[in-house]
């Protein structure tokens, strides 16, 4: 079951809550009619346990159990530090 998890990769926007980051993940994909590359991006509330994640900090996130009203993802890894 754990490996059928979603996991995506984004950048932490927000620490400011407790064990809690904001992290935004971006998309990028082709209009289907006007053959543009379009940028989209959406913000997670991730759960972060050691309150490890600093703005600008690139993680992974993946699927978890719902630990908030709006948390539903878990931070796995931190894949880059800010300097």
């Amino acid at each position: 079951m754990r490996e059928r998890r979603r996991r995506l990769t984004g950048v932490v926007s927000s620490d400011k809550m407790d064990k809690t980051v904001v992290v935004v993940v971006e998309r990028r994909y082709r209009h289907p009619l006007y053959k543009k590359v379009v940028r989209e991006t959406k913000k997670y509330m991730a759960h972060d346990e050691n309150n490890a994640c600093r703005i600008g900090d690139t993680v992974r996130i993946v699927e978890s159990r719902p630990y908030s009203r709006h948390k539903r993802w878990a931070v796995e890894t931190i894949v880059e530090r800010t300097a």
